[in-house]
């Protein structure tokens, strides 16, 4: 099968389950508090899908490793705390807290400034060892978690409890101010990753071929962590964490698709991202009739996969 045919039918069938969430039970008197409910509910599946997707991709490409991800590195810990002390420090009732535009403008900001960070770190120095950036992602992203979990044990109830729909990953609560934010800003950032294609496609040979060839390693890799930090605030303010899904959707992907340019991958990935979601979500709602959550899923399905990852690298 070409990957041609491979991408129309993750199309197909996410533009299926897409329109059964907003379709199904509709009639004349009222479709239009369903469509209001439901059109942005799917919209912002779409676009957390395809933030995550094309975020964990192109961090992956970077640092020629399949099992990083920017939320393995501690993005979305550090998201949660940051929302965590707006409250703190503002109050849960706050315009900093209330308004969507305002705090996701100071999210955004916060994980720009700690991609900077990660890029400093990165490149300091002569030697650059992956394994050391890793393990202090993860360092600092169990911080951010436990300092967010400490402050909250101390917080106001009723600030507590303005906080903790933003805690876990939620397909029902959707911001439809923030969906409509988002999405021009998700727009530009998949134009400049897609612009890059040809540039990522030249790490797959190691970042020392790459300098041979002519590419600008630091600028590439620069610009990839400052975009993946805005995916991943698009992403985690829509829905919420969902920690391993991107290693379960670019990995996946890679496996299923048969080549290695990113013009086709970061279509593929995003057509994955956004069909496990839909579907995964309307076969929580209607078949499991919302027993579980779709965040429980596919963290522990990831968990298994990301060990199963370890221990395959390891043995090869």
């Amino acid at each position: 099968m070409q990957d041609r045919t491979k991408l129309v039918i993750l199309v197909v069938v996410s533009l299926v389950f897409a329109a059964l969430f907003i379709c199904i039970g509709l009639n004349a008197d009222n479709y239009h508090y369903f469509l209001s409910r439901r059109a942005p509910k799917v919209i912002a599946m779409t676009l957390a899908g395809i933030a995550i997707a094309q975020s964990s991709l192109t961090f992956q490409t970077i640092t020629n490793n399949r099992i990083l991800t920017p939320s393995i590195m501690g993005f979305d810990s550090l998201y949660m705390l940051t929302q965590v002390l707006v409250v703190v420090l503002f109050g849960g009732m706050s315009f900093y807290s209330v308004n969507a535009y305002a705090n996701f403008t100071i999210a955004m900001v916060v994980m720009l400034g700690f991609s900077f960070l990660l890029f400093a770190f990165y490149f300091r120095g002569q030697q650059r060892n992956l394994m050391v950036l890793l393990l202090l992602g993860v360092i600092l992203g169990a911080l951010f978690g436990n300092v967010a979990s400490f402050l909250t044990m101390l917080m106001d109830p009723n600030d507590f409890a303005t906080l903790q729909s933003n805690m876990f990953a939620s397909f029902n609560n959707i911001n439809v101010d923030l969906v409509y934010l988002t999405a021009p800003l998700l727009i530009v950032v998949a134009f400049l990753l897609f612009r890059m294609h040809r540039t990522l496609d030249v790490f797959w040979l190691d970042q020392d071929n790459a300098i041979g060839l002519g590419v600008d390693v630091r600028k590439t890799t620069r610009n990839v962590l400052l975009l993946s930090a805005i995916l991943i605030s698009i992403s985690t303010a829509l829905v919420g964490p969902i920690m391993f899904f991107g290693l379960l959707v670019t990995n996946l992907t890679r496996e299923w698709f048969n080549t290695f340019r990113h013009r086709t991958l970061l279509f593929a990935c995003s057509a994955m991202s956004v069909c496990a979601l839909l579907s995964g979500q309307w076969v929580v709602e209607k078949v499991f009739n919302f027993g579980t959550t779709i965040s429980v899923v596919i963290n522990f399905i990831g968990g298994v996969y990301f060990l199963t990852l370890l221990i395959r690298n390891k043995v090869v």
